[in-house]
């Protein structure tokens, strides 16, 4: 069997709007033609979050586009609700993380590992102040002149 390509998706917003602590990997339970639109890079991560429901998470307005050669008679919601796969330990740690103000549960990378499966890298995060994202933007903009001499 021939070696499936690599692919990463990255948030781009996300380390600009959250201070990232603890990093997990999750599998996502995917329908139909999803893992050949991931593979073709049809995904947008930009406004996704994750959440619990009944002690389950779930990734919430992930962005898969529908797969151009599939079937047009299927009915295809592109930001439905998707369950991450996750040990029971991982949940609760998870759980306990949210439950403290301010920190969120946030979708960083998607990517296919060696054996073709969709991973889903999330990370336990707490949300930056105006203040802090303005100072991430100068030391940015230093490091940036200092290249440049």
């Amino acid at each position: 069997m021939k070696p499936q390509p690599r692919v990463y998706i990255y948030n781009r917003k996300a380390k600009f709007n959250y201070f990232l602590m603890e990093s997990y990997v999750a599998g996502i339970v995917l329908k139909g033609n999803e893992i050949k639109s991931i593979r073709n890079g049809g995904t947008n991560m930009d406004d996704s979050y994750c959440t619990f429901e009944n002690g389950e998470l779930f990734i919430k307005n992930l962005h898969i586009s529908p797969y151009k050669n599939a079937s047009a008679y299927q009915e295809y919601d592109p930001k439905r609700d998707r369950k991450l796969l996750l040990t029971k330990r991982e949940l609760r740690k998870l759980k306990q993380g949210v439950d403290i103000k301010g920190n969120t549960i946030i979708p960083y990378n998607l990517f296919t590992n060696e054996n073709g499966l969709v991973k889903l890298e999330i990370y336990l995060a707490k949300g930056k102040h105006t203040y802090d994202k303005s100072q991430a933007i100068k030391e940015r903009d230093l490091d940036r002149e200092m290249k440049n001499f």
